[in-house]
Order: C-alpha cells, then structure tokens, then sequence
C-alpha cells in the first residue's frame, strides 16, 4: 500500500509554517516530514504534530546557512564542528517528534574546493553522523541532487551516492528524489529495482518544473505502482512545488488512496 507524507515545506505554504500541519491534516495527510524546522522551538513544531495526530518520517539536517545559499555542509573542509552540532540539534528535534530518519545533503561544492576533498570529508562526516544517530537508534540517509537545478552539487546521481555510501557504513541508506534522479539519469523504474535494497525514503515531483504529479513528463501511474510492486512499506514524501495552489493540486492522488 502507497502512504503519502506531505512536505510542508514545501505544500501549503499557503499558511504559516507552524499551520500547515493543521492544513496537511485537512487535506488528509497522517504524515509529514520537512526540510528545516530548526526556526521554530522543538516545543512548537512537536506541539502541532502531535495535535494533529501525525507522524513524523524525515527532517534534513542544518544546511549551514540556507539564506546566503548553502545547501549542506557535510563536504566542506573547516565546517567539521558546525557540522556535529548539527547533528546535535537535528537528535534533539528527532527524539521531540519521535522522529527516526535523517537525511543528509551533501552540499555545494565551490570551485576552490577539489572533489576529491570534497567527497573524503563527506565521508568523515557521514561516519560520525552515522555512528551518533544509529546509537540513538535512529537511521541515516544521504540525497543526490541534480545538477542542474543545483550546479555543483557534491552528490548529484545516484551512483555517485552508491559510492559514498560504500564508504561510510551499511547502515546508510538512499533518499531516493524521483524528481531529481529523472533529471539526473532518468531510466527511473530499473534503477528503482536495482537500488531498492539500498533505498530508505523516497520523494517525488514531477519534472522538468517540479510541480506535481501528472504536470510534466513522470509517468507516475508507472512509477508509482512500480514501487509498490517492489514491496516497498515506507512514506513517499510530497515534495514538490504546487503549481496552482496546494489543494487545487491534490487531484493526482486519487488514483493512489483508497
């Protein structure tokens, strides 16, 4: 059976944050998962959660600083101890909203910086990360990011997350993004099958616009039963851009709730 958790990061961003878990509720989601909570108190974020009766399946750790553009800053030499107080403060959200999954981003590589530095840092990085988090019982997981929308994204494809994870411990798992592997690699119900043992979480959009299903060129009728063939029993996080208000976008999901 295919669950659903909306992305209120990015849905309902018709309302404050703090209200969209009510409006995501509404709507029908009993799960939610975002980006970054790490604006509003662990006492707020968990209040509204548990309001509304809903489960928390994914937040990502601090970005470093978003507003300046930084998307991670697991691979950047000198950020080690930002880093690791990161993961701190991401535990201590987890442990409020009983939370059990971490995602990762790996970051924007500047041009001074070598990749290969780049990746051995993200890999020490990942193998504190992942330490710390599993002795809390919870689990770690890395995302690939196009390129495209991101250029110089350490993490871009998924072999290149594949690679990562072979370095830092077979607890590490993938968050599979449909939209950014289709604008990745594509050929996305092979790598599904080929990857499945090695995915955690996955998310969707459609592409090229990253707007919701049923708005681009993603045939999610296949993908999407694709995945529930494979015996997946996770969330698929909604985390796409509505192209015409949040609501007025939900029709695709009728095809897929019973």
């Amino acid at each position: 059976m295919i669950r659903f958790a909306a992305n209120i990061s990015m849905l309902f961003t018709e309302v404050p944050f703090l209200d969209r878990f009510a409006a995501a509720a509404k709507a029908g989601f009993k799960a939610v998962e975002f980006q970054f909570p790490y604006d509003f108190t662990i006492k707020d974020v968990a209040q509204r959660l548990f309001d509304n009766g809903q489960t928390c399946v994914l937040l990502n750790l601090p970005p470093g600083d978003f507003a300046n553009g930084e998307r991670g800053i697991a691979s950047l030499p000198g950020r080690e101890a930002e880093f690791r107080a990161g993961v701190d403060r991401a535990l201590d959200y987890a442990a409020a909203l009983n939370c059990s999954k971490f995602n990762c981003l790996s970051g924007i590589r500047p041009a001074s910086l070598s990749r290969d530095t780049a990746i051995s840092t993200l890999v020490k990085n990942l193998q504190y990360a992942d330490e710390k988090i599993a002795a809390a019982g919870r689990s770690l997981l890395i995302e690939a990011i196009n390129r495209i929308d991101m250029p110089n994204f350490v993490v871009a494809t998924s072999a290149e997350a594949i690679a990562v994870m072979d370095r830092v411990s077979p607890r590490l798992t993938l968050q599979y993004d449909v939209y950014h592997m289709q604008r990745s690699e594509g050929d996305l119900m092979s790598t599904l099958t080929r990857l499945f043992p090695r995915i955690g979480h996955i998310q969707i959009a459609d592409a090229p616009q990253r707007h919701e299903p049923g708005t681009g060129e993603i045939n999610f009728h296949n993908v999407l039963r694709h995945i529930d063939d494979l015996g997946y029993t996770g969330w698929i996080g909604c985390e796409y851009k509505p192209k015409s208000g949040t609501e007025a976008g939900l029709g695709w999901l009728k095809e897929f709730i019973t």
